[in-house]
This record gives structure tokens, C-alpha cells and sequence, in this order.
């Protein structure tokens, strides 16, 4: 996921993304704890593509705000 794609999509978008990397990390948590085999790079990628997601979200919040006054 490339931070460029993420700044052209709207918040509801973005969103959905978020819930569904949410909802990946925490089924890789349950496999991981079921002792089912995880590639241990998911963890770390599934987590930069959530904070990717969030700081486009709070840049977009900061510009949405900025123009609204």
C-alpha cells in the first residue's frame, strides 16, 4: 500500500480499508496463538499499513479543517 493511493481516496474508503487491515491483524494475533504458521513479516507490514492509513486520515481531518474556517 503506497501512501499516494491512500491521499486519493475519501475517508469513507479509507475507513473500510482500516477495518479490514484491523480485522487482518487480529486474525494473524489468532493464528499466532493457535500455533498455525505466520510469516513473521505480516505482523510488521499489517501494522505500517495502519499507521500509513491513519496519518492520511489525520492529514486529511487537519486539511478539512483548516479550509473549513
Amino acid at each position: 500500500m503506497n501512501a499516494k493511493e491512500l491521499r486519493g481516496k475519501a475517508a469513507k474508503e479509507l475507513n473500510e480499508e482500516l477495518l479490514k487491515l484491523r480485522r487482518e491483524q487480529f486474525s494473524l494475533r489468532m493464528q499466532r496463538a493457535t500455533g498455525q504458521t505466520v510469516k513473521p513479516n505480516d505482523f510488521g507490514r499489517v501494522r505500517k499499513d495502519i499507521a500509513r492509513l491513519k496519518t492520511v486520515l489525520a492529514e486529511q481531518a487537519t486539511a478539512a479543517k483548516a479550509s473549513g474556517k
